[in-house]
């Protein structure tokens, strides 16, 4: 017996390192080549990124905002993981955000005068779950039964959000008082969500994040979560053993759009308290990454939603403390996508 549980402890970690080694190489390689371009451009990479990682990690104040920072990218993440372990594209995040954000101010800004604040902040996030499902739902039934292209439905319907923002923000929802910008007015302050320290920003919607984790841990683990994965595997044979393939497509990214609407809530009532125009920009394409990246397990995107957020914080410092343009970052994260995206032909003989 002792036998067994040591071969299955062996196991287990040689599994974890399979897994962790292919994101690490990845980022050591990324920053490796981020040290290449600012020795190209005359600057010293020790001290560029020893200002990144004192940007986000230097005071308590840093790394809680680099927390708020990656709270909507593991949101998002989470979101977009449920549907590709069912082997549903879906790359819709930053639409089904778009729409939580929408319906969660919509009712915030409605429901004010008529509702007292402790049932209304509940009733926003669900409006905020509601809005992002519905959203995400359209392209679930189009590739359930009409067997629609999801990468395509879903870009699409990324498209429409955002210009049905625009339109929301420049018209019905723009606030009379705002000069002209684009933007709604702001919600009631007693809908603000709860700062966990003060003096930062970091609020309950990270506290909500976190129970996110947990709950696509259990997810995972369940009845329902077993037959999403083997859908995922082979719908011929989730077909064969008599599970519902349509229904269960229909029903994952339906989940996954509330859970990206939970995010665009988050965004709203923690962080701008009004709905803006630029709400979502690039959230959606960094979450696919985020996913890939933890390897589509809710732990692992808990630490890569970590590392986005410090590269955003992290990098704002480095721009300013060692003279380093912003957009090395972003080649920084664009070489982490071409990485995470070329795993699986890099370390394709390390895995047969």
């Amino acid at each position: 017996m002792a036998a067994i549980t040591k071969q299955l402890r062996t196991t287990n970690w040689r599994q974890i390192g399979e897994r962790l080694f292919p994101a690490v190489f990845s980022l050591l390689l990324a920053l490796a080549i981020g040290a290449l371009l600012l020795l190209a451009s005359g600057r010293n990479p020790l001290e560029a990124y020893g200002s990144l990682l004192s940007g986000a990690f230097g005071s308590w104040p840093r790394f809680t905002e680099t927390l708020v920072r990656a709270t909507p990218f593991l949101i998002l993440a989470i979101s977009v993981s449920i549907s590709f372990r069912c082997g549903v594209w879906n790359i819709g995040a930053e639409g089904q955000l778009i729409l939580g954000a929408i319906t969660s101010t919509w009712a915030a800004l409605i429901f004010v005068d008529t509702l007292p604040p402790l049932l209304l902040l509940p009733l926003t996030l669900v409006a905020g779950i509601v809005g992002g499902a519905l959203w995400s739902g359209i392209a679930g039934l189009l590739k359930a039964y009409f067997n629609a292209n999801e990468v395509i439905t879903t870009s699409m319907l990324n498209f429409i959000a955002v210009y049905l923002l625009a339109y929301l923000v420049n018209g019905p929802l723009m606030d009379p008082q705002g000069f002209n910008f684009p933007q709604s007015p702001l919600i009631n302050e007693s809908l603000e969500l709860p700062r966990l320290l003060e003096g930062g920003r970091l609020n309950i919607a990270f506290l909500v994040a976190l129970l996110l984790v947990v709950g696509a841990l259990l997810f995972w683990r369940s009845t329902v979560g077993f037959r999403t994965e083997i859908v995922g595997a082979s719908r011929r044979v989730a077909s064969h053993v008599g599970l519902n393939v349509n229904r269960t497509i229909v029903m994952v990214t339906v989940i996954s759009g509330a859970v990206a609407g939970i995010a665009g809530w988050g965004e709203i009532f923690g962080i701008h308290y009004r709905l803006i125009d630029a709400i979502a920009v690039g959230m959606g394409s960094l979450a696919v990454v985020v996913a890939l990246l933890g390897e589509l397990h809710p732990l692992g995107m808990f630490v890569a939603a970590i590392l986005f957020g410090a590269l955003v914080v992290g990098g704002s410092a480095m721009e300013r403390n060692a003279g380093v343009p912003f957009a090395l970052v972003d080649v920084i994260q664009g070489v982490i996508i071409l990485l995470v995206l070329a795993r699986s032909f890099i370390f394709r003989g390390r895995s047969s």
